[in-house]
């Protein structure tokens, strides 16, 4: 005989036994208790979180001899047949396989039918998969049941349900388990099955179940009975850490060790995704991680390895993968192209990736100010000529410079011969060019050039709309040229040049004079050079045979030939031209 499964044997018998559903179960006890229930509840939820197991309940309770505080009390026959599956007064149906109208039709029938205890409870399971034809053949006893039936909905997908049939029944949602309400369901079916599980064991199932308590006893049986962690958790820890590690020869492995179980690379893509999900959290709102608080703390890790933007990576990039899977000949092929994507960035060249890259330098040179962690690169050297920093400031004398002294190597002399002095020619040293003096300007002075914005501002009146738009073009220390604009008069620059330099010593701190030059109004555009004389009618023939042509401007010619009387010449050579009195050209 085969062993009866967890979630069977412990499944809950009474409304104190289900673990993190308070509000429903607040909402149905005292429906019994004030004699109020309804005509009819639609249970919704995620798999496993008790929703057909509630309906039992709620049907032993109304039918219980002996209820006590909206409890059944379990013991009388009432309660007994229905736990077994035997009572007359329910009626379980599995929408799933039995959706169609003649399904209903029977429900409707054995609706209107008495029965032994004070309520008839009908519990369609999997509700939104009845045909609409089922669906509207259910509306009207749905909505104006016989005084003792009770329907009980129950579905996964509530929003497949039509709008008609939710609007005639009492909507109850069921959530995941949270995870503390979770681990003492677990470590009470531990105790009370007498298993042998360590906490870490404990730690694997709850993050298995993720708050489904039928999931998590499932898991919990698979690790009891196999003595060890479950296999998908060992192959996710793989591939996540290979992506943390950048290591997309290990996260190729961890796929293939996937596959070798029997792992479908859909559900393995989801996993990698809910678990990046979690790191996502971790990182953004940790209060919303319903995991235990070891595992937490690896997740923290994981997160702070991986960083925001490359969590965020991962989760587009497996959820776009995931769509194409669904049409895709070998999803395996998809997987593991997106997993050497994720795991090695150089081999991903799309924009979301150099972004994502670009933040995590961006985060690490902010690590790195933190720390206090400073570039060590001294300032460029400035020109003193200029105050500017030098062009080439930082760099360093190459090999080849001929002021780096070369070693001289001496060839030693042979054994069997006697050593010959060989005269040296004189080392010629090449001239060093010396570079210009410099001019040295007072400690506290500032470079005119540069501050020339400063000085045109400290100006008022004419001399500032005068000098405003000219330019520095050159500084040795004591003489400034100023370009002015070419609109500008020289002579009315000269005339303000006692306030510039006045200017020039108050903000810089320098005594020097001044030098005005004209900028080219021109620009230094060459303009052709126009012929003032006008073309005669010959050049306008020639580059137009059809320009018009001003008679007036044409000079008579006396021996000009006729372009017609040329044109039959040339075709006829052997012709000649009479004239008559009627003017007529004979041949």
């Amino acid at each position: 005989m085969a062993t009866q499964s967890l979630y069977r044997r412990f499944r809950p018998r009474k409304f104190s036994e289900l673990y993190g559903q308070d509000h429903v179960v607040r909402a149905l006890r005292n429906a019994v208790i004030n004699s109020r229930e309804g005509q009819a509840y639609l249970f919704s939820g995620p798999r496993g979180t008790g929703k057909t197991t509630t309906a039992r309940i709620l049907a032993k309770v109304l039918n219980c001899q002996n209820p006590v505080d909206g409890e059944p009390c379990c013991v009388c026959d009432s309660c007994k047949a229905v736990e077994v599956g035997t009572s007359y007064d329910v009626l379980e149906l599995d929408a799933a396989s039995n959706n169609g109208v003649q399904e209903i039709r029977d429900i409707i029938e054995a609706a209107a039918l008495t029965s032994p205890g004070r309520h008839r409870v009908f519990i369609l399971d999997e509700v939104h998969m009845l045909t609409r034809a089922a669906e509207a053949a259910l509306l009207k006893t749905l909505e104006e049941p016989p005084a003792q039936v009770v329907f009980v909905l129950a579905t996964t997908d509530p929003q497949k349900v039509s709008e008609t049939i939710r609007s005639r029944v009492q909507h109850l949602q069921f959530h995941l388990l949270p995870i503390d309400e979770l681990e003492k369901y677990v470590r009470f079916v531990i105790a009370e099955a007498q298993l042998d599980v360590d906490e870490e064991a404990i730690s694997l199932v709850l993050r298995q179940g993720g708050g489904s308590a039928r999931d998590t006893l499932s898991a919990l049986e698979l690790v009891a009975a196999g003595g060890g962690e479950p296999e998908d958790a060992l192959h996710i820890e793989e591939i996540v850490k290979a992506m943390v590690a950048r290591d997309h020869g290990a996260a190729l492995v961890a796929v293939a060790h996937a596959m070798q179980q029997g792992r479908d690379a859909h559900t393995y893509a989801e996993d990698i995704v809910r678990l990046m999900r979690d790191c996502f959290l971790s990182l953004m709102s940790p209060e919303l991680v319903q995991l235990p608080s070891a595992r937490v703390d690896e997740i923290n890790v994981y997160a702070r390895d991986l960083g925001v933007q490359r969590i965020v990576r991962i989760m587009e990039t497996l959820g776009s993968t995931m769509v194409e899977m669904r049409h895709a000949p070998d999803a395996r092929l998809l997987l593991e192209v997106a997993i050497v994507q994720l795991s090695s960035p150089v081999f991903d060249d799309s924009n979301e990736n150099l972004l994502a890259r670009i933040g995590q330098l961006e985060e690490a040179v902010k690590q790195l100010k933190e720390n206090g962690v400073a570039a060590a690169l001294p300032p460029p050297p400035l020109n003193p000529a200029t105050g500017r920093a030098k062009i080439g400031g930082r760099a360093t004398p190459s090999s080849n410079d001929a002021s780096t002294p070369t070693p001289r190597v001496e060839a030693a002399p042979v054994a069997d011969e006697p050593a010959v002095e060989v005269p040296t020619a004189p080392e010629v040293t090449p001239p060093v060019e010396k570079e210009p003096e410099p001019v040295v300007h007072d400690a506290g002075a500032k470079d005119p050039a540069q501050a020339w914005p400063q000085i045109t501002d400290s100006l008022k009146g004419l001399a500032k709309a005068l000098f405003k738009p000219a330019v520095v073009e050159s500084f040795d220390g004591k003489k400034i040229t100023v370009r002015m604009p070419a609109n500008t008069p020289l002579q009315r620059a000269r005339e303000r040049e006692a306030e510039v330099v006045a200017a020039i010593k108050s903000v810089c701190g320098v005594t020097c004079t001044l030098q005005f030059v004209q900028a080219d109004p021109t620009g230094g555009i060459e303009r052709p050079v126009v012929d003032d004389k006008p073309e005669t009618i010959d050049k306008i023939v020639e580059k137009d045979p059809f320009a018009p042509v001003d008679i007036s401007e044409t000079v008579a010619v006396t021996d000009a030939i006729d372009p017609l009387v040329e044109a039959l010449q040339a075709k006829f050579p052997d012709g000649s031209f009479s004239s008559d009195d009627s003017s007529s050209l004979e041949q």
